[in-house]
């Protein structure tokens, strides 16, 4: 069904569930409408779910239910209410955008936005200790801290498996830092660190004691090299590329990736291109954008 190009698909904001499909069972996709999507080539001013089923069609969702834990079992009436709402409005809605997308002469690019989504790649990337690196907060740690920040998120990793959950429903980023800052050597010192709940205490505490304390005794860990920094030209091109399209999404009212995406301007930036055969060879622009965009894209290089 995914995969089939003569049925069509209505997702709205398709690009994590694409990808975590195609990594989870590697389907295929193709022939999609994204209602996200296209509510943002059109500039509407609101694009959440939410927001547009209320100004639309005058339907009040409950936000919590966004981060309910849809593992649960069985579903609560709630829940599965709140299910069949988020998707019962796609089909009218996605019958409303392809009339204005007509209307207003912006329906291939549309359509070329919803084939790049078919192609995301999906992205993971195993778990390794020196991951706690990219946690916020962990490199304003003295070394200690950021020794004892490692052995909490390589047993947060640990518990998540056993789980079968996500990091996150384990212990939060801003949890372990705080135990990192705290250091607690009991229980009881636990009390009071933030986003640390009765209920963590009691399952996790001793697991979380035993890998502070474990931290305490590691050397510090040496932190990882900074990626080297682009050289000049290519940042002062970039620049030159982002002016050039914040001018284009305000005369437009959209946001400025809506014209052109950052990966693409980098990627642009760093090649500088000087024709638009050396621009399509890229591989970032679509006909639509490259036909559209392109020779000014050239100009802003050569300015």
């Amino acid at each position: 069904l995914f995969a089939d190009p003569g049925i069509e698909k209505v997702f709205h904001a398709a690009d994590y569930d694409i990808a975590c499909l195609k990594r989870d069972f590697g389907w295929s996709f193709a022939n999609l409408f994204d209602t996200q999507w296209a509510a943002r080539i059109l500039g509407w001013p609101q694009v959440g779910l939410a927001s547009i089923l209320k100004a639309h069609f005058n339907v009040h969702v409950n936000k919590k239910w966004q981060r309910f834990n849809w593992g649960e079992r069985p579903l609560p009436a709630e829940a599965l209410d709140y299910a069949r709402l988020d998707t019962h409005y796609l089909l009218p809605l996605r019958d409303r955008l392809l009339t204005e997308l007509r209307s207003r002469g912006r329906l291939e690019e549309a359509r070329e936005v919803f084939a790049e989504l078919t192609a995301i790649k999906p992205h993971f990337t195993p778990f390794t200790p020196d991951d706690f690196w990219r946690i916020r907060g962990a490199w304003d740690l003295d070394p200690q801290g950021q020794a004892i920040l490692r052995r909490l998120a390589i047993w947060r990793d640990r518990e998540a498996r056993r789980r079968n959950r996500p990091p996150f429903k384990v212990l939060g980023d801003s949890t372990l830092v705080a135990l990192a800052q705290v250091r607690p050597d009991r229980m009881e010192a636990m009390q009071g660190v933030p986003g640390l709940k009765g209920h963590h205490i009691h399952r996790y505490g001793p697991a979380l004691l035993r890998a502070i304390r474990e931290g305490k005794k590691d050397p510090p860990p040496s932190p990882p090299p900074r990626p080297p920094r682009p050289d000049e030209i290519v940042i002062l091109r970039y620049e030159a590329l982002r002016e050039w399209r914040r001018r284009v999404a305000a005369r437009r009212g959209v946001d400025p990736d809506v014209v052109v995406s950052n990966a693409a301007l980098w990627t642009i930036a760093s090649h500088a291109p000087s024709s638009l055969e050396a621009l399509a060879e890229l591989g970032v622009l679509g006909p639509w954008k490259l036909r559209t965009y392109g020779k000014a894209l050239i100009q802003v290089l050569h300015s």
